[in-house]
């Protein structure tokens, strides 16, 4: 998770992609929450490679790992050279049974993990496969090949970015040989070379299917992302019982906070609100508002709106971020 968040921009000038919360939690802690629930065995670590984020956003992610009952590490990556240098740079973390996953992802799905296969890649059919890794699967059921964001169509079944690995150690010499003999592929270290390599040795890879894959790349799938989760955990309670609601409606599912206030209002379906937000005169619907937040006379949709900002009386589509004030 040590990437800039470019697409994510202007949410992450102040909080890195992985944190910024979709429902009520960060991205990050939803998929590592949703990763241990399919591991058959206990979770012992949890690594966490990151950019210069901060004192405060480390111990975050330590206190995120802590829950789940493991230990959480951090490590991290002072260049972008690719995925391959960014796992290596958790090298300490690869021993043992291993599951790698990019921290601008969640997904849906009902499966415990198979340890017996060497490797487990989980992939999804998606209809424009050129901005990602995608595998070639045999009638076997058999990974065959690995090709990263394919200029012409190879195949539709997109790498998600959630990798198991029976040999944690083999994995990163592999990714090492990739360092030592510099080995990029469009000027990275890329994982599926090293993948490709394991592979040509007999190290059997089998793809994984999810039902849902939710990316939080942009504004756009954030959004979504954060509507589908609400719907996912519509049965649970995500309303705080401190909110103070004025002559307004909650439409559910939503996520809301503590200490929201609403005045004359109508909150959803599928908003999520932080903490200590106030929300007056205005009507939301299908959007991400975070904590200590003032809208007032609004009609928004689409949206996000970030941490301690404020905005007044124009209805649009809108990403705005932490500490400005529109009027």
């Amino acid at each position: 998770m040590a990437g800039m968040g470019k697409r994510m921009r202007p949410h992450t000038l102040t909080v890195p992609k992985p944190l910024i919360p979709v429902a009520g939690k960060p991205i990050v802690q939803w998929l590592v929450e949703d990763i241990t629930k399919i591991c058959k065995e206990k979770v012992e670590e949890i690594a966490f490679v990151i950019g210069d984020f901060g004192k405060e956003v480390e111990q975050q992610l330590i206190g995120i790992a802590t829950s789940l009952g493991a230990k959480g590490t951090i490590h991290y990556q002072e260049e972008p050279l690719g995925t391959a240098h960014a796992i290596l740079c958790a090298q300490s973390a690869l021993k043992g049974k291993v599951i790698v996953a990019f921290a601008d992802t969640l997904f849906r799905a009902d499966f415990t993990i198979d340890e017996n296969q060497d490797g487990v890649i989980w992939v999804n059919r998606i209809d424009d496969p050129r901005m990602f890794g995608v595998v070639k699967v045999n009638e076997a059921g058999t990974i065959t090949d690995f090709v990263e964001k394919p200029v012409t169509f190879v195949s539709d079944l997109a790498i998600i970015g959630i990798y198991y690995f029976k040999d944690g150690e083999y994995l990163r010499k592999e990714m090492q040989y990739l360092i030592d003999n510099n080995i990029k592929e469009k000027g990275e270290y890329q994982l599926t070379n090293a993948l490709e390599n394991m592979k040509q040795k007999g190290t059997r890879f089998v793809p994984g299917k999810v039902d849902e894959w939710l990316d939080c790349g942009n504004k756009d799938a954030t959004v979504y992302t954060n509507k589908r989760v609400l719907e996912i955990h519509k049965n649970q309670k995500m309303v705080s019982g401190s909110l103070k609601a004025e002559n307004s409606v909650v439409i559910q599912p939503c996520y809301i906070g503590e200490n929201v206030e609403l005045k004359n209002s109508v909150v959803g379906p599928h908003v999520s609100i932080g903490a200590n937000t106030k929300i007056e005169s205005s009507i939301l619907t299908n959007s991400i508002i975070q904590s200590n937040t003032k809208i007032r006379h609004s009609v928004l949709d689409n949206s996000m709106v970030g941490h301690f900002a404020e905005y007044n009386n124009t209805p649009e589509q809108l990403s705005l971020s932490d500490y400005s004030t529109h009027n």
